[in-house]
């Protein structure tokens, strides 16, 4: 399990800064309002990691993507800036203390970085259902981050 997509030297501006912030904590609380929902035309979740430097809680919405048997796939775009975003580091250091909240539940999951074949067929999957990603991909060099979140056993806690 290698989270090991380096940076690129080109693409968008990442998207960061107080307003940023505002918008994503707005899109958080209407998720957990809703008990999921959508967002830009896929479902979202609300992820929370560990900060690999910090150790704080931090959450982030993102879209998802089903995946095989129950897990979720998510994917480090970044709207196609050269860097990866933050929570893609956070996942990195602690894989394993990574939790979402999705249609009305909160799981904890195990997060894994898909390569080779896996993260082709998850690709295909994932920009036949969501074109926009391909577009993502075309505006930087780095190779996005396809993320798979399953479910640990017996671990849906309570909301």
């Amino acid at each position: 399990m290698s989270f090991d997509t380096p940076a690129g030297t080109r693409g968008t501006h990442q998207p960061s800064g107080r307003a940023f912030r505002w918008v994503n904590k707005l899109m958080a609380r209407r998720i957990r309002r809703k008990g999921g929902g959508t967002f830009m035309g896929f479902n979202a979740l609300v992820m929370t990691t560990v900060g690999r430097k910090s150790g704080a809680e931090r959450t982030t919405p993102v879209g998802w993507f089903p995946g095989p048997d129950g897990s979720y796939l998510i994917v480090a775009s970044a709207a196609g800036a050269s860097g990866n975003p933050a929570w893609y580091y956070n996942i990195a250091a602690h894989p394993d203390q990574v939790r979402i909240e999705v249609e009305g539940r909160t799981i904890a999951v195990t997060a894994e970085q898909l390569h080779g074949t896996e993260r082709e067929q998850a690709w295909q999957q994932i920009t036949t259902a969501a074109p926009r990603f391909a577009s993502y991909q075309d505006k930087t060099d780095r190779e996005l981050p396809i993320i798979r979140l399953t479910p640990r056993p017996g671990q849906e806690l309570p909301l």
